[in-house]
């Protein structure tokens, strides 16, 4: 650790108009022979290189009231001359990207995380970071809000920050405007939900915060059934609600930001229960909560230490995004904000966001895993065909194996991811090894599982869903399928004419052979529409061949095939009528925690 003084950055607000930031850096002691800087191409928790590089408009150097001759000497970095005093670095950064991964400012809310802003100091990363940021005069009335440690703040929070060194800077995000507080403590620890322009909106603060503290008070109780206590001294939800919609959530240390519609918000006048988009707001929060032990501290050995210059791979993201959306909605259910029929309703949409894509029998959650730095942030037409979803598919293998350690061991998955925590919670864990798991699940069960994670994790078996859920006295059934699904066919409008989208493997749309892009224009002679294809679809059985007209790269084309049997509709799980005494007890053991 250096006993250099250490590097200030100065954030102000002033372009809101142009959603430009106006950054400065202040070094007192720069590299004699030319300090080199840098900005992360990435931020941990969204595994796709961003360059954030991208957004800087101009950067300039001085010292002693001089310029200084500033070069790029890669993608995002660039290299000053020497120069003997303190050296003062200026740069602006365009910022209109409204999600959780970067940066946003315009004259309604200022939001950024510091890896998409701050340039790091090449030598200096381990060393004390200080920020200030500046109080814009135009909005008097606008706050901060960050759990970065305040050094010298203000009322409204404007002032000086500091972060232990610049692996903890970045996992700061910062949110300034016109923002409501609801505090509340969760097993003695404070934590804090902020609404940006929470003013427009008339909110149930008592239902947010009592909702919140149930959620959090049962995720410390799983990590820790004893003590009770949770990894850090505050929490804060930084929540920036959009009229248009919106949903999305960054997980960090000790906060998360997230996105979500005005309309998931808890309205003073709704009815006692809590609306679907409310439980997914709850169950968002749940998750990005679930992270500050599943990959914040639990943390993967090949993202120990983040490398945020170039892609980090790893093979596990199944264990730490997968379980995490599995434990997501159960702990919204052991924390009684979901019953068991809106729980199994939900489970029942995960797993049918899984079963849809046929990629799972192509590629395993292991290959999904490290591919996602090529492939999920940047699907295609094909992709449901070629990839599966770490998430879902995740969350689906963490039921299979938490109800196969429930069925056959006094274990369960609770006490793998305690094992995990107790084992590598700690700042200076070297991470969990690639293939650490499957020894790890015999260890706390007695169980050799070695190869079910073969079949269902390096390969792509399917799993017994079914026959586990009946043995916790949970019924599987489907409703009829929805005709687009039947044929294998997403699609979007297209001023008013049906334009495929995807077209799935072995499906109608396959075989009829329809490609992504095709602009239908009629089923045997008669317009094509959404609607027709419905009623057709209706009125049809397998054997009945359809004829398509339809454009593509400005020709017109005449595509026709059979109808194959009709697949399964959407999964409904509900609990079983007549379910035997053990399979009661699992699944009330299960269900309750």
């Amino acid at each position: 650790m250096s006993a250099n003084p250490a590097p200030v950055y100065t954030v102000h607000l002033r372009q809101q108009h142009a959603h430009l930031f106006e950054v400065e850096l202040m070094l007192p002691d720069p590299d004699p022979n030319g300090q080199e800087l840098w900005l992360p191409v990435w931020i941990p928790g969204s595994y796709l290189v961003r360059e954030f590089a991208r957004h800087i408009v101009r950067i300039d150097a001085f010292s002693a009231n001089r310029r200084v001759a500033l070069s790029k000497v890669a993608k995002n970095r660039w290299r000053t001359a020497p120069c003997a005093s303190a050296l003062q670095l200026r740069w602006t950064v365009h910022a209109h990207d409204a999600s959780v991964r970067t940066a946003f400012l315009d004259s309604a809310r200022a939001f950024f995380n510091p890896s998409s802003l701050l340039l790091a100091v090449h030598g200096r990363e381990r060393d004390a970071q200080l920020l200030r940021i500046v109080a814009p005069p135009q909005q008097p009335g606008w706050s901060v809000a960050t759990t970065l440690s305040a050094v010298d703040v203000d009322a409204h929070g404007f002032g000086l920050y500091r972060a232990r060194d610049y692996d903890a800077l970045v996992d700061h995000p910062v949110l300034i405007g016109d923002l409501v507080r609801v505090p509340l403590r969760a097993h003695g620890t404070a934590h804090q939900i902020v609404i940006d322009q929470a003013a427009r909106l008339q909110l149930d603060r008592t239902r947010l915060r009592d909702d919140l503290r149930r959620i959090c008070e049962t995720t410390i109780a799983l990590f820790e059934p004893q003590l009770r206590r949770a990894p850090f001294s505050r929490y804060a939800f930084l929540t920036m609600p959009m009229a248009a919609g919106g949903y999305g959530g960054l997980e960090h240390a000790d906060s998360t930001a997230l996105i979500c519609a005005d309309a998931d918000l808890p309205h003073p006048r709704d009815a006692a229960g809590r609306s679907r988009g409310y439980r997914q707001f709850l169950g968002l929060c749940s998750h990005e909560y679930f992270h500050a032990w599943n990959v914040k501290r639990i943390r993967p050995a090949a993202l120990t230490p983040y490398d945020l210059e170039r892609e980090n791979p790893t093979g596990l993201l199944w264990l730490f995004e997968g379980f995490t959306s599995y434990y997501d909605d159960l702990l919204l259910r052991r924390a009684g904000i979901l019953d068991d029929a809106q729980y199994l309703q939900t489970l029942a949409r995960t797993i049918d966001s899984a079963l849809a894509a046929p990629g799972r029998q192509v590629q395993s959650l292991q290959q999904a895993s490290f591919d996602a730095w090529i492939k999920h942030y940047r699907p295609d037409a094909n992709s449901p065909n070629a990839t599966t979803s770490y998430y879902t598919h995740g969350a689906v293998f963490a039921l299979s194996l938490d109800l196969t350690l429930r069925s056959r061991s006094d274990a369960t998955l609770d006490d793998v991811m305690r094992a995990l925590w107790q084992r590598h919670g700690a700042a200076a864990d070297p991470g969990v090894a690639e293939d650490e798991l499957p020894a790890l699940v015999r260890e706390v069960s007695g169980l050799d599982l070695r190869r079910m994670f073969a079949r269902h994790v390096d390969g792509c078996a399917e799993l017994p869903l079914r026959r586990l859920l009946a043995a916790f006295g949970v019924r599987w059934r489907h409703d009829p399928p929805e005709a687009l699904a039947a044929l294998g066919l997403r699609v979007d409008d297209a001023q008013g004419w049906v334009q495929v989208r995807q077209v799935l493997t072995g499906s109608w749309a396959q075989r009829a052979g329809l490609a992504p892009g095709d602009l239908l224009l009629a089923i045997d002679d008669e317009r094509a529409s959404v609607e027709t294809i419905r009623r057709r679809h209706a009125r049809s059985r397998a054997g009945d061949v359809w004829r398509v007209h339809l454009m593509r790269d400005a020709r017109l084309l005449q595509l026709e095939a059979a109808l194959g049997p009709t697949p399964p509709g959407p999964l409904q799980l509900d609990v079983a009528p007549r379910a035997a005494a053990l399979a009661l007890r699992r699944r009330r053991a299960w269900l309750d925690g």
